[in-house]
């Protein structure tokens, strides 16, 4: 029973580590492959860092935009991704669309007020699809930082090696086993 039980969390903890590595590595590669933007089937993941659009989408999550081709398509209503005068990427809602679509009037949907500059129509990076998964955009923006990779790349590949020696060890010991217990025999015999 118990090593059915040792048999099971070692390929538990196998399954895990690997599972970490591959996914950290995964996320890692494709975001610097996308210049920091992962990219997913053509949908781009971004991190929202603000509370602006609660509680449709929450500080730390992901969403899923999909780039424009036409960046003045968009309506009121219509929730777009925008790179504001700072340089910084922002999701609001569509409030008013001025000038035949050249800019947006943009408002969070959280905030009191709609923002203080318009958007320029060639300054939106793309919409919003409605995925959005929460906290997950805290692991990635740790997954990305130096300290991150690391932690999430280095240290479950070590682990994994460790694991991995450990269990070979076990299983040479275990193939050993047998050839000592017969030598100890054949000295027992000859020393009668």
């Amino acid at each position: 029973m118990w090593r059915a039980i040792k048999k099971t969390i070692s390929g538990l903890t196998s399954f895990l580590l690997f599972t970490l590595l591959i996914v950290t590595l995964f996320a890692v590669i494709s975001t610097q492959a996308a210049d920091g933007e992962p990219n997913v089937f053509g949908y781009e993941i971004k991190t929202v860092l603000s509370g602006s659009m609660e509680p449709e989408i929450q500080t730390g999550s992901i969403i899923s935009i999909q780039p424009t081709d036409n960046p003045a398509q968009y309506e009121a209503g219509d929730v777009i991704t925008y790179t504001n005068p700072d340089d910084n990427l922002v999701t609001h809602r569509v409030h008013e669309v001025e000038n035949g679509g050249e800019q947006y009037i943009t408002k969070g949907d959280n905030n009191n007020s709609t923002d203080s500059e318009p958007v320029l129509a060639e300054d939106v990076v793309g919409e919003y699809t409605g995925f959005t998964v929460p906290y997950v955009g805290y692991a990635i923006v740790f997954a990305t930082s130096d300290q991150g990779a690391f932690l999430l790349l280095i240290v479950p590949g070590v682990l994994l090696l460790m694991y991995s020696a450990f269990t070979i060890g076990r299983a040479l010991r275990q193939i050993d086993a047998p050839h000592k217990e017969q030598k100890a025999r054949e000295n027992d015999l000859n020393q009668n």
